[in-house]
């Protein structure tokens, strides 16, 4: 089930109110006192993972559940999640123990589906997280963070400011869960806009980057389904970065535009293209008829196919 943007709303005794947290969506899937994880796509994530799998399965052993979350990976001595430390984790299939103990990942809970083959989908959201509660998880790789029923979401979209966090989701009290469906019953209210765009190609770049990129050619696709330009990226990379970035580019090389409709000629005329195949995550201020404005990576994203990367509306 997805969440619409936009504002936190008014009639706060209807509404719960969780965290936004900055990670990828997993569902969870225990049984045989195994544990899996699957993205948005279906992309089974369990061997990125395998501290939280094994977690998961200890905890609820000997119990079959579906439940709905996201992982994270904590900045230390915050506890923020992190997209961009996220990175380091979630392209690697099976990562060392060390990359593990480097980059610590929780899986946070926050929905109910299935329990002991009962589905919970058509019982409010109230019902479902009181279940949920019941399950008490609450481990270092694993927990249930709470949620707030009661309070003004504005209010609660401060705190989520103040404590450095991505934002808020208002949840309808009584909505029931409607898997693959972007449902008005979810609010999402980012503190910053984000977008996923395609990967189109690059423009090459000097100095300190020759012989690397400047900056990433942006694609989305319109109401149409045509892919259009949306700018270029050019911040938002360590040079560690950078360069796995680049070698990723060289292998998808394509000698022809991937967009429908032709991109500025300025941009035409000196872009490497490449198979827009890759979807990466950007933070930007606002978003103009010739594309976002001040746009800076956050990372790709596996957990999202190329078509559902929407132009973003003006403002």
């Amino acid at each position: 089930m997805l969440a619409v943007s936009g504002r936190p709303p008014v009639d706060a005794g209807l509404w719960a109110v969780e965290m936004k947290w900055d990670g990828i969506r997993a569902i969870g899937r225990v049984t045989g006192g195994q544990c899996r994880f699957y993205s948005r796509n279906n992309r089974d994530l369990s061997g990125s993972f395998p501290e939280l799998t094994s977690a998961l399965a200890d905890l609820l052993a000997g119990r079959e559940v579906l439940v709905d979350g996201e992982i994270v990976a904590p900045e230390p001595g915050t506890g923020v999640p992190s997209f961009r430390r996220l990175q380091r984790r979630m392209h690697v299939v099976k990562p060392a123990a060390e990359l593990i103990r480097e980059v610590p990942v929780q899986y946070l809970v926050f929905d109910l589906l299935d329990d002991s083959g009962e589905s919970l989908m058509t019982l409010p959201y109230t019902e479902r997280r009181a279940r949920l509660d019941e399950l008490a998880i609450d481990l270092p790789f694993a927990r249930t963070p709470p949620y707030y029923a009661n309070v003004n979401p504005g209010t609660m979209l401060e705190v989520a400011r103040d404590h450095g966090l991505e934002g808020i989701v208002s949840k309808r009290l009584d909505s029931t869960y409607q898997p693959g469906r972007r449902s008005p019953a979810w609010i999402k209210t980012p503190l910053r806009r984000t977008t996923e765009v395609v990967v189109a190609g690059w423009l090459p770049g000097n100095g300190r980057y020759t012989g690397s990129f400047g900056s990433v050619v942006m694609g989305a696709y319109d109401e149409g389904g045509r892919l259009v330009h949306i700018g270029n990226v050019g911040t938002g990379w360590s040079m560690r970065d950078r360069k796995t970035l680049q070698a990723r580019l060289d292998e998808i090389a394509s000698p022809e535009s991937p967009f429908d409709v032709p991109p500025p000629r300025a941009v035409a005329t000196v872009a490497r293209w490449v198979e827009p195949i890759l979807v990466a995550d950007i933070e930007f201020r606002e978003a103009g008829a010739d594309g976002l404005r001040h746009p800076s990576w956050r990372g790709l994203r596996q957990d999202k196919s190329p078509h559902e990367a929407k132009v973003p509306t003006l403002g």
